[in-house]
């Protein structure tokens, strides 16, 4: 570990606008949250003879964050985002078809491409700039339902689930947008999300950034930022991605997972030592030791997600 130091120290990973845009992230994560709180009671926690040695049930120190396209979710939510947005009139065909590819690019390829991504992520601004932020969140909402909710991957909603079952907080980490992470997150019943921050000026979208994209070096700073204010342990946290770009987050925790893990990050991974999951082709983790629970959970999940599947094509 000690030759990946240059990954972690601020100075060398990220840059000004990194930080501000990791800063940026955890502050309006931790609003959310305080938000949604109020509104919904706390779930119970385990028995602690149900617990499994990893998560520790707990352990109020410990966390787990989770990068959302292609980890927890089948493609990148933006693009799915796009397709939404489409369907209401927002832009026009030839923007669709742009998104599409795009999205099949990822979606066969399996990692992602930075002209793709700042492609998309311009457009977004542009296209809703103007727009008033509960417009975008209630019509956020719906899109989820439209084109989301059948493609979480049942196995990593098993791995989050184990945490939360050990009382420990389970936060999104993503590049897309924090109102559409924020959705997504208070669906599958986490903690909160860390999402790239719009900025608005009187609830309504200016078609600018806080900061940049929460990528790469950026969801290390929001990790750290976040972990400062609620009184993490880094070392008894946990992380969870399919991309190489997220190996600044993953160096940064002291449980890093590859989950559907690209090229780069699976040989990095096993170089390391760290824990494979692969739920695109039902390989075995290539390292034995991801939560006995989660594992449990990872089965049932997909055996009642191909059940019901299969009741829908009939």
């Amino acid at each position: 570990m000690a030759a990946l130091g240059w990954l972690t120290p601020r100075r060398r990973s990220a840059t000004a606008r990194s930080v501000l845009a990791g800063e940026a992230a955890a502050e309006a994560g931790l609003k959310s949250t305080q938000a949604q709180e109020t509104l919904e009671p706390q779930k119970p926690q385990a028995s602690r003879d149900e617990t499994p040695e990893f998560p520790v049930v707990g352990d109020a120190r410990a966390a787990a964050f989770f990068d959302l396209d292609n980890t927890v979710m089948q493609g990148a939510a933006l693009f799915h985002f796009g397709r939404g947005l489409y369907k209401r009139k927002f832009f026009q065909r030839r923007e669709l078809a742009r998104f599409a590819w795009q999205q099949t690019w990822f979606r066969l390829a399996g990692v992602e491409d930075p002209e793709h991504m700042q492609d998309a992520r311009d457009s977004a601004l542009s296209i809703v700039k103007g727009h008033r932020v509960a417009e975008l969140m209630s019509i956020g909402e719906e899109i989820y339902d439209e084109y989301m909710a059948d493609r979480i991957w049942p196995g990593t909603r098993a791995l989050a689930q184990a945490h939360l079952d050990a009382g420990q907080q389970v936060w999104l980490v993503t590049a897309a947008p924090v109102e559409t992470a924020t959705i997504i997150a208070r669906r599958l019943g986490l903690t909160g999300a860390l999402g790239t921050v719009a900025e608005s000026v009187g609830g309504i979208y200016t078609g600018k950034l806080v900061g940049e994209p929460l990528h790469g070096p950026a969801k290390a700073e929001a990790v750290r930022a976040l972990a400062a204010r609620e009184g993490f342990d880094l070392d008894r946290c946990a992380a969870y991605s399919d991309s190489h770009n997220d190996i600044p987050m993953l160096s940064l925790v002291g449980h890093p997972y590859a989950i559907n893990p690209d090229s780069k990050l699976r040989k990095h991974a096993r170089r390391l030592d760290w824990r494979l999951r692969d739920y695109r082709t039902g390989r075995k983790a290539a390292k034995v030791g991801i939560p006995a629970a989660a594992g449990v959970g990872a089965l049932a999940g997909g055996t009642a997600a191909a059940v019901a599947l299969h009741r829908r094509r009939r």
